[in-house]
């Protein structure tokens, strides 16, 4: 689980349970994607909540998951230099 801590002091990460969070201080949660199956049975990601794309179609929700954390790691998590 990587946490980046901005110069303001917050803390932004992908939420897992590997850590009590709480314990840092007040958590503000927000969803990044939303990973749904379409009529065909794939599964699909969706990362309009971070202004990002749909990935997909995967054929195992397992693959989905994976293509969300990557994303959102590369191109949410870090801030650009």
């Amino acid at each position: 689980m990587q946490l980046i801590i901005t110069p303001e002091g917050q803390v932004r990460c992908i939420y897992a349970e590997d850590i009590d969070l709480a314990a840092i201080g007040r958590l503000q949660i927000s969803r990044g994607s939303f990973v749904e199956p379409n009529a065909a049975g794939q599964w699909i990601v969706d990362l309009s909540p971070v202004q990002g794309p749909r990935l997909g179609p995967f054929a195992q929700r397992s693959a989905a998951l994976q293509s969300e954390v990557d994303w959102l790691e590369q191109h949410w998590l870090t801030p650009s230099p």
